[in-house]
């Protein structure tokens, strides 16, 4: 008998044609400071940190199972680790963002170690109340202005470019160059072992830990990680702001909820989800945002129908008829020249 000869292959007809124009656009968007108005590029800066930021709570939530709604304490923790390095210890604001994810990750290990305990809707509320506790740790902070907040003096401000439009341009790059960090990362991540153990945890916790997954383990791993990124992220949206307060910096609507709910109407548990999810938002945001109080209700609204109709959310909807991978992370196997097993 023949021996049938069979080759392990990741990327898809999708993913070799859309990579390509992914790239293209990330490099129009790297020149957008030279096509781009000043409101255009505080826009794009703000797309691409809930970007981030959805991302990293999806790697959390949609692969580890680490459901946290209290994720706004790692953004409140990097926008007072900012305020408090240039002020206070006199670190130049741009070195303090690598800075502030370090520290954010050391935290975040005894964080684990008690919320980690919980289980299902407990584990849940645990991270909020974290994430709490973290906002009046904060507000009595008065070198920082207590409940009130504090502004960056205008010494810091200038240090990191003396005009204004070359500060703009930088922190814009900076945006970008962070996303495209947080998205490689998660990408890779998922593409190595640690992402195939997070997948079987994902799906059934007791039967990865009978294969030799160390379960505990991976999860600390994952949401050190997030609280890292999240923080570094964090950092930066509060450096752009030039302000921060108690209330802003751990706002678990803004940092929390929005992320939730683009993400879940995306696609959990995917990396094109956020991607579709945030475009989603921002259009909603932009064209609804002056009706107030119902422009949130719409939201709700469109949260729930995509729940009912695609439970998988609208990237799934796409694969699922399609078959499209953008980010293709498993692999499927060829038997022949020609023949792709499905």
């Amino acid at each position: 008998m023949s021996a049938t000869s069979f080759l392990v292959v990741r990327s898809t007809r999708f993913s070799r044609v859309g990579l390509p124009l992914v790239a293209v656009m990330v490099f129009g968007l790297g020149l957008a400071p030279y096509w781009a108005d000043r409101a255009e590029l505080r826009l794009f800066a703000e797309v691409f940190a809930y970007l981030a930021l959805a991302s990293l709570w999806n790697l959390l939530a949609g692969y580890a199972g680490l459901a946290s709604i209290g994720q706004q304490a790692y953004v409140g923790l990097g926008a007072y680790l900012l305020f408090g390095l240039t002020m206070l210890a006199g670190i130049h604001p741009l070195a303090t963002i690598p800075l502030a994810g370090l520290i954010a990750g050391i935290v975040a290990v005894p964080v684990a170690l008690l919320i980690f305990r919980l289980k299902g809707a407990y584990f849940a509320i645990g991270t909020w109340v974290v994430a709490e506790v973290f906002r009046l740790l904060a507000s009595q902070v008065s070198a920082l202005g207590g409940g009130s907040g504090v502004s960056l003096p205008v010494g810091i401000v200038t240090s990191i470019a003396p005009g204004r439009e070359t500060r703009e341009f930088t922190l814009y790059w900076l945006s970008l160059a962070l996303l495209l960090i947080v998205m490689a990362s998660v990408f890779a991540l998922l593409r190595s072992r640690y992402g195939l153990a997070l997948t079987s945890v994902r799906d059934n916790e007791i039967a990865a830990q009978s294969s030799g997954v160390d379960v505990w383990r991976i999860k600390l791993l994952v949401y050190c990680l997030c609280a890292c990124g999240t923080a570094m992220l964090g950092s930066l949206i509060f450096l752009q702001k030039l302000r921060v307060s108690p209330d802003t910096a751990f706002s678990a609507n803004d940092w929390t909820a929005f992320i939730i709910f683009i993400v879940v109407i995306g696609g959990i548990g995917t990396i094109e989800g956020p991607i579709i999810g945030t475009i989603v938002f921002f259009i909603l945001r932009q064209a609804f945002a002056d009706l107030g109080s119902i422009y949130l209700l719409m939201m709700g609204a469109v949260a729930i129908a995509v729940m009912m109709r695609a439970p998988r959310g609208l990237w799934g909807i796409f694969t699922a008829r399609f078959g499209w991978k953008l980010f293709p992370i498993d692999r499927r196997i060829l038997f022949e020249p020609g023949g792709e097993a499905r």
